[in-house]
């Protein structure tokens, strides 16, 4: 259990670190990408705004877990292997969730690009702490 719990918790504040960078960055880097997020579909209500923050944990601690489970099947050794977890993350359950989003929900391509990009390294990022605290 502490090989999934501490890492996951470590990633958890990195990748919470990391939302936060990247949403500053958006803003500065793609601004009309960023105008986007002001569609009051992206504000569920101040008593279900916090889940926002929970969101690293959850992810990091199933991606932790995930790990733990499965990295012996990924075919590099150290830093190459948090790498490919990004790419195992992205293909099997960033894609087809945004397949589906930009099929179902009134969302440009651009943004679902976005989110399949940043998807990849929220996987790739855990990985990398992973690799290094679960090798």
């Amino acid at each position: 259990m502490k090989k999934i719990l501490l890492p996951g918790l470590v990633a958890g504040v990195a990748l919470l670190a990391l939302s936060y960078a990247v949403l500053f960055l958006i803003i500065r880097v793609a601004p009309v990408l960023a105008e986007q997020y002001y569609n009051p579909i992206f504000w569920p209500g101040a008593d279900r705004a916090f889940l926002f923050y929970l969101h690293p944990f959850i992810l990091a601690l199933a991606l932790s877990w995930f790990w733990n489970r499965f990295r012996d099947q990924l075919a590099t050794t150290g830093t190459m292997r948090g790498v490919e977890m990004g790419f195992v993350y992205a293909l099997v359950a960033t894609l087809p969730s945004m397949w589906i989003t930009f099929s179902a929900i009134n969302v440009s391509l651009i943004m679902v690009l976005s989110w399949f990009v940043y998807g990849f390294f929220q996987a790739a990022v855990s990985g990398l702490i992973f690799s290094r605290m679960n090798p």
